[in-house]
């Protein structure tokens, strides 16, 4: 009866849960969804580019589930990835040799830079002027995607460096390298957040930021430095996106990313209410989306068919995350679940 309880209490049951159901649906009505082929030394197939497609996702996901633990919101980090991408651009080049402006090694710091810049400023509008998140955010939202057509004077600036390229569309093992990106960032992260007491000062902001002030912890550096960590976040996986469609889009890049990254956070586990957070778990919700993404496009459902179909799955997903609800289906089978986690 124990190990019921707690599977059923699990967060990262029903995300997985919804994941393998996902897969399982491909197994039986997509066909050639599992097959993975060697050309050149590197693998092929929906499973691998699931992996790599989401990999932004899962970059902004990893920012985010930080920002949410303090029970805050980043809405910004869309724009912020466009931000990125037109630095890049910009400082790279369209010569049609491939021959960059400046080192490549200095522009991509210099993007991810930027990015974290702009995580500062949400942070200092946060923690320092005490703006509500969803309206600090909200304003990078919007001048930040304007931020971005001035960089790229409101053009796509095509890029032709193929060592560039290697970011977004480079093999590493036979794998695409924006997967080893995302774990090295993942890694970073949790080693941070779980080795350390980072992590635990975290969750205390989301939970309670005033006892956590009269704990002798600085709430304010908290919040600052998890909103310039989602920045960074967003200014690699601008990087990312850059790399991998050759050019920059001020108009474009990014766009709408912060509500599928958001929703991997939730899907994973981590509450908007703040408190514990669950890094493997939005990995996992960033996995769903972009399965139930590519299962969508697998069966050419149209385009306004298809958000109804993701919003569906979403909602079943959440649906399931709460205790509440779970409580009452472990009722159904004869079992006494506590609703608290």
């Amino acid at each position: 009866m124990d190990l019921w309880q707690k599977f059923l209490r699990s967060r990262i049951v029903w995300p997985l849960a919804a994941l393998a159901i996902l897969l399982l649906f491909n197994l039986f009505f997509t066909p050639n969804f599992f097959r993975v082929e060697i050309k050149d030394g590197h693998l092929y197939g929906n499973l691998i580019d699931i992996l790599k497609n989401s990999s932004p996702i899962m970059l902004l996901a990893i920012g985010l589930t930080l920002v949410i633990a303090t029970k805050g919101i980043d809405i910004s980090v869309g724009s912020v990835v466009a931000i990125s991408a037109g630095v890049v651009a910009v400082l790279i080049g369209g010569d049609f040799a491939g021959v960059p402006k400046y080192p490549i090694a200095v522009a991509m710091m210099t993007a991810v830079a930027v990015g974290v810049l702009a995580g500062m400023w949400n942070g200092m509008l946060v923690s320092r002027v005490g703006m509500q998140a969803i309206i600090a955010t909200l304003i990078l939202f919007v001048a930040g995607r304007g931020i971005a057509m001035v960089l790229t004077n409101a053009q796509i600036i095509w890029l032709y460096n193929k060592d560039f390229f290697f970011v977004g569309t480079g093999y590493l093992l036979g794998l695409p390298f924006p997967i080893f990106i995302v774990g090295a960032v993942l890694l970073m992260t949790a080693v941070v957040t779980r080795k350390t007491s980072i992590g635990l000062f975290i969750e205390s902001v989301g939970i309670n930021p005033k006892a956590t002030r009269f704990a002798g912890i600085s709430a304010k550096n908290i919040l600052l430095w998890v909103y310039a960590f989602s920045g960074f976040c967003a200014g690699v996986a601008g990087l990312i996106v850059c790399a991998n469609v050759k050019s920059a889009d001020g108009n474009n890049a990014g766009n709408l990313f912060e509500l599928d990254a958001i929703l991997a956070v939730v899907l994973g586990g981590t509450s908007l209410n703040g408190g514990k957070f669950f890094l493997v778990g939005s990995i996992v919700g960033a996995l769903i989306i972009q399965t139930l993404t590519t299962t969508i496009y697998a069966f050419n459902i149209a385009p306004e068919i298809s958000q109804v179909v993701k919003a569906i799955v979403v909602y079943i997903v959440s649906l399931m995350q709460s205790p509440i609800f779970r409580a009452k289906i472990a009722g159904l089978w004869g079992r006494k679940e506590v609703v608290h986690e």
